[in-house]
């Protein structure tokens, strides 16, 4: 693609970068096969290529974001199966980052969105304040057909029928390995999925200890910052980068580290990206040294097992079917499209995958809450692949997806973590044997 920015322009980092992206695409369309709101909007502009189009003119032309131009990037889910399929390499997640801080940074959105971006920024990166919202959606469950605003009805319907207690296993510490040490490992503990599933760092942490692995639970970590950088608030999402930065860091400096284990895979690509947000800041040296150590705990995982094979335990009843479910920040993001797969196999496990795998299910982080009407129709073509190959559990590696998918489904959703530390000697996982959260959730039209 031709571009015309100036010299003066390309001063700038940013725009730097997305000249380069820009330049690398030539037109060919391939990733409109891939892109879930072209598939189910079929507008051009809800394309990764009409969204390129529509970011160079504004880009190029530095002029204000316009609605129309706003609607269709927010439109995006950033799920990045457009980089997968690109045949030119394409870097599309740096160039759609860049289009919204730019329009965060020029556009006034209507009151209620500003007002639903405020709360959410406020409030999801915040284990503490999140439970209590989630207190606060439980409580308007009866009135939520009298809300006028699907997106306040679908961040009440969200909300899990069962709140987890706190799990102190999430409190800065460290885990001595259960046999003799292999790797030093920094666990990266989330912020949301403290919140709403405590069960996959408990499973994480039994897992790793017992593959002879010191977890250490970095004082000072916390939110990766993805939820307010995919909003265009850099600001903010670098200080929350910064402060990750800086904790694992001190622990690399201090003890060493092999690695920083993340189990939520949106937070993965989002610190594995660390390197080239702050490439220009004073801690880039550090935010690279992050970047480099950062893997999902798939990766950890085939490591060890590679290393040292198991056999699985009695644990599992023979021939449990497991559904797959690739989550787009892994399959995509990542590029991590076999390991939980593998890693299940071997446990024992029936692995099945849904058609259309490289599809998303419409979560993307606070998709789901922002444009509730697109990720639905997702949502629900995606419980209808997995639940054709009739499995006993629909297994995922990111919390929002299974958030997502176990709002909608009747069959047991748990992260791939809880399953592998139930084959390994671990308990069963708690979902398994629970009513499952949106049966006591009444449907909200």
């Amino acid at each position: 693609m031709q571009t015309t920015f100036t010299p003066k322009q390309l001063n700038n980092p940013a725009t730097a970068r997305s000249n380069e992206i820009l330049r690398a695409c030539v037109h060919c369309g391939f990733c409109t096969a891939t892109c879930p709101t072209y598939q189910v909007l079929g507008d051009e502009l809800d394309s990764p290529r009409g969204r390129i189009y529509l970011i160079k003119d504004m880009l190029e032309n530095e002029r204000e974001p316009d609605a129309k131009t706003v609607k269709h990037i927010d439109r995006c889910l950033s799920c990045l199966a457009c980089m997968t399929t690109c045949p030119s390499g394409v870097h599309y997640m740096h160039l759609v980052d860049h289009a919204r801080e730019y329009i965060e940074q020029r556009y006034k959105r209507p009151f209620s969105d500003r007002a639903l971006r405020w709360v959410l920024a406020r409030i999801l990166p915040y284990p503490m304040r999140f439970r209590l919202a989630l207190l606060g959606a439980k409580m308007a469950r009866p009135f939520a057909r009298c809300i006028p605003d699907v997106r306040l009805r679908a961040m009440i319907e969200m909300a899990p029928r069962v709140i987890p207690p706190v799990s102190r296993n999430d409190d800065p510490q460290s885990f001595a390995p259960k046999v003799a040490r292999r790797k030093r490992v920094a666990l990266m503990t989330g912020c949301a999925q403290r919140a709403l599933n405590t069960d996959i760092n408990d499973a994480t942490i039994r897992l790793l200890t017992r593959k002879g692995c010191e977890v250490v639970v970095a004082e000072g970590a916390g939110c990766c910052g993805a939820l307010t950088h995919h909003m265009g608030k850099a600001d903010e999402s670098h200080a929350s980068a910064a402060k990750n930065i800086t904790a694992w860091c001190s622990e690399m400096d201090q003890r060493g580290l092999d690695a920083i284990v993340i189990n939520t895979s949106g937070c993965g690509t989002t610190v594995k990206d660390y390197g080239h947000m702050f490439r220009n800041d004073p801690l880039a040296a550090d935010a690279a040294r992050v970047s480099a150590l950062a893997k999902d705990v798939s990766e950890l995982l085939m490591e060890l097992q590679d290393e040292t094979p198991e056999t699985p335990t009695a644990n599992v009843p023979d021939g449990l079917v497991v559904a797959y479910h690739a989550a787009c920040s892994l399959q995509h993001g990542q590029q991590i499209k076999t390991y939980p797969k593998d890693l299940l196999k071997r446990a024992g496990f029936v692995v099945v995958e849904p058609s259309d795998p490289h599809l998303c299910c419409g979560s993307a982080g606070t998709y789901n809450l922002m444009q509730p009407e697109i990720s639905k129709q997702l949502k629900e073509r995606k419980i209808r692949t997995l639940e054709a190959k009739s499995p006993d559990i629909i297994a995922a590696g990111n919390i929002g997806c299974m958030m997502q998918i176990g709002s909608g489904s009747n069959v047991p959703i748990v992260h791939t973590v809880e399953l592998l530390d139930w084959a390994s000697g671990g308990p069963k996982p708690p979902a398994l044997d629970a009513p499952q959260n949106h049966q006591a959730i009444p449907r909200l039209r």
